[in-house]
């Protein structure tokens, strides 16, 4: 009964540490010395190439700063990599064009960014038959 009784002290211990802990990280990443609340964000603009680290710049009144941001390298260029969608499956093939198609309803729009609200996408259609048929 008592090392039941230690077990749940123990417990509230560790989830009263970890609200605690929670609530600095919010403190501190408020503290950044700026009251302004009206940031404008550029987009994330890459140290080299087109992807990986880089920075994007924000403004607001007659403030600036820059951020460090990370483009990955697999990101869908047409929509930006603040840009973020919700796709559904892939279509049909199509026997005119030997492509399929699916389009994506915009989730969020990171840091200001204009997104347009649908977007569509192609691919070609594999050359390869995928079987159904496995474990028999």
């Amino acid at each position: 009964m008592q090392v039941r009784g230690l077990l749940l002290l123990l417990a509230l211990i560790l989830v009263a540490a970890a609200a605690e802990a929670g609530k600095n990280k919010k403190e501190k990443a408020k503290k950044d010395g700026s009251k302004c609340e009206d940031w404008r964000w550029g987009p994330c603009v890459p140290n080299s190439k087109d992807c990986g680290l880089g920075y994007r710049e924000g403004t607001c009144k007659d403030e600036s700063k820059k951020l460090k941001c990370k483009i990955p390298c697999n990101w869908k260029k047409k929509f930006g990599a603040d840009c973020k969608y919700k796709f559904e499956s892939w279509g049909g093939c199509s026997a005119q064009t030997g492509l399929k198609t699916r389009s994506g309803i915009l989730k969020k729009a990171l840091y200001n960014a204009q997104c347009e609200e649908i977007v569509y996408v192609t691919k070609p259609c594999s050359s390869k038959i995928k079987s159904k048929s496995k474990g028999q």
